[in-house]
């Protein structure tokens, strides 16, 4: 497959990937000279009708979506030498979110709602259109290098209404799949929030809700099972983004938010440090709700399929159990328990709601010329999460000690919501120096010498600034602090180490695109004879972990070295006539050339000389009398 051309312009660069249905590979668009990705169908999948439409459906279905959040779809078409159907689709740079994961465990939580608000502004714009994804999973969902996401792989996605697989059918990964595709119900756009939910669950706890030896078990949880708070795990993980979380993945769909963009919307105010009602009171209604079952014979029709990951398709209905039904005396026990059980809810919630001296349930304690470190004891063995930390001159509070804090002090608020923090910088009698460009013993020594204390903020990469030394301050130069006072320097990690793309063997274009994509800078040795075609890159200076803007020498091919031509001496044939002169000629792998009639003639002079050493397949000009 590697170097194939498809559709006369994508040529085929490299193996990145295989999913359930399709191999995907890197490839150059030669039209326009970029790199992209190409999806084709697996060949047992594309003489069958059924994945065909399904293949074609997700060009379709993702071509008309535009979103930074999508990946975007160019082209698509069918292959004739290999019977296949293809897709080109944007290359995106990054690693998908279940790998993040895998490697790192749990992500960091604004991160995660940074990455939930982005796919939830991609699904909005897909259910804009009517599309239903179906199959959001981490695997879905590229990171690229800048933070940002990608929504990919809308294979299975389905334009709402239509009617391309049976009644009761169920497409998806078991892991992420909502009770509703578990059951293999008509779906709507909740089902890609519930799997959403899911998704994010996963990011800030390192563990999927659910799990369970097959696909089959982990559905049947799906429908009937809560899952375990994430705080259960951390309980560092902020209530506001547990709620929304939660909230995305409520059984019920009516429960849930009401489309992409409100959940979109609730992360955005979650990073916004506002306040997010937490599911407290919600979870002591939501005790008496009774979740529905899988019947026994939907769940011996779950089956896996191969998509990354335990995916299923439901291939029939039908209902469980032999027919018989039981009744049961205890039937109005477990009523009455239900109702005593609403009431004693109701009960505390009134109770909560108006004799607790306000709408929260939590005072908010009173911080204020407190030290930082006390500050954020009080507040959060009070349940509430420290949000915004500033700091700020003050000619009458001490340095270190808390200035103003928000919300106010006994202030009611709900559980988690986060209390922002100015905390004095003193009189300000001591100007900060310029740190930037000094390594941490310089920097540590020159605030020694002022009375100032130095404090290590994290290190980040920096392609301007040499590994060790402070790339920035906080407070900055200039500033004015009391003696004692922390300044926060980063320190750079020098230019981000990258691997450097191999490109033996490629052609010149497709060789500078994948290097000067990756952040190098290309130039060119003088070509070689090689074994490779002529305008193939016969060697490279430099492979392995490189650093941006690093340059990198590549040598192009000239063909293989062509062989010489051997030499041979030229015979003595004056005096021969044509037939003889032609043979002795002959004999050496050389031409005779004359011209006229020579009939009854001999050679009376010959070009070269007799003796001399021309190469083979040379011309002889005989001149004959």
């Amino acid at each position: 497959m590697i170097d194939k051309v498809f559709a006369g312009r994508y040529r085929i660069t490299e193996k990145i990937g295989i999913g359930g249905m399709a191999e995907v590979y890197k490839a150059t668009d030669e039209v326009l000279g970029r790199t992209v990705a190409v999806k084709v169908m697996l060949p047992q999948y594309a003489s069958d009708e059924t994945f065909a439409v399904r293949f074609k459906q997700e060009a379709q279905a993702a071509a008309n979506l535009q979103s930074p959040y999508i990946v975007n779809i160019y082209d698509w078409g069918y292959e004739e030498t290999s019977k296949t159907y293809f897709i080109v689709m944007e290359y995106v740079r990054g690693t998908d979110l279940k790998t993040a994961i895998t490697q790192r465990g749990a992500i960091n939580q604004r991160k995660v709602a940074e990455i939930g608000a982005q796919v939830a502004a991609a699904l909005g714009v897909a259910h804009s259109y009517d599309i239903i994804h179906r199959d959001i999973k981490p695997q879905n969902i590229m990171v690229q290098p800048d933070g940002n996401a990608k929504v990919m792989d809308f294979g299975i996605a389905r334009f709402n209404s239509a009617n391309l697989t049976q009644t009761g059918s169920v497409l998806g990964t078991a892991y992420y799949v909502s009770p509703e595709q578990a059951q293999g119900k008509e779906l709507t756009s909740a089902t890609d929030i519930y799997s959403l939910g899911v998704v994010l669950y996963e990011a800030v706890t390192g563990r999927v809700p659910f799990d369970g030896p097959d696909a089959v078990s982990i559905a049947v949880k799906q429908v009937n099972e809560k899952p375990t708070s994430p705080r259960a795990f951390d309980n560092t993980i902020d209530p506001g983004l547990e709620a929304i979380i939660m909230k995305a993945m409520s059984k019920n769909t009516a429960d849930r938010y009401r489309t992409a963009d409100e959940m979109r919307m609730a992360l955005g105010e979650y990073l916004q440090g506002k306040p997010i009602p937490t599911a407290h009171s919600e979870a002591r209604t939501q005790v008496i709700k009774t979740p529905a079952v899988v019947p026994p014979a939907a769940a011996t029709a779950v089956m896996p399929e191969l998509s990354g990951g335990a995916t299923y398709t439901r291939a029939g209905g039908g209902s469980g159990g032999s027919g018989k039904k039981k009744s049961s005396s205890s039937t109005p026990v477990v009523v009455t328990l239900v109702v005593i059980l609403v009431a004693l809810i109701a009960g505390i919630g009134i109770y909560l709601a108006f004799f607790a001296n306000g709408e929260g349930t939590i005072e908010v304690p009173r911080v204020v010329g407190m030290t930082e470190e006390n500050a954020r004891v009080q507040i959060e063995q009070a349940h509430l999460v420290v949000g915004e930390v500033t700091q700020e001159n003050s000619e009458t509070v001490e340095a270190g000690l808390v200035i103003s804090q928000s919300p106010a002090a006994q202030s009611r608020v709900a559980e988690g919501t986060k209390v922002n923090l100015v905390i004095s910088l003193g009189t300000g009698n001591v100007e900060v120096p310029n740190l930037v460009g000094l390594t941490r013993a310089e920097a540590e020594a020159l605030l020694a010498e002022l009375g100032l204390v130095y404090e290590a903020g994290e290190s980040r990469a920096d392609p301007d600034v040499e590994s060790g030394k402070i790339l920035s301050q906080n407070p900055p130069a200039g500033s004015k602090v009391a003696e004692g006072s922390k300044v926060v320097c980063v320190v750079s990690t020098g230019p981000e180490s990258v691997m450097i793309p191999n490109v033996y063997g490629m052609w010149k274009t497709d060789a500078e695109v994948q290097l000067t994509a990756a952040g190098f800078v290309v130039v060119y040795a003088e070509e070689i004879y090689s074994s490779l075609d002529a305008g193939r890159v016969a060697n490279q200076d430099v492979i392995g972990q490189g650093t941006r803007g690093q340059t990198i020498t590549l040598t192009l091919s000239k063909g293989p070295e062509p062989t010489p031509t051997p030499m041979v001496t030229v015979p003595n044939i004056v005096g021969m006539d044509l037939n003889a002169a032609s043979n002795a000629l002959a004999s050496q792998g050389l031409v005779l050339d004359y011209s006229g009639d020579v009939t009854g003639k001999v050679v009376a002079s010959q070009t070269p000389a007799a003796g001399s050493s021309v190469e083979r397949g040379s011309k002889i000009t005989a001149v004959f009398e």
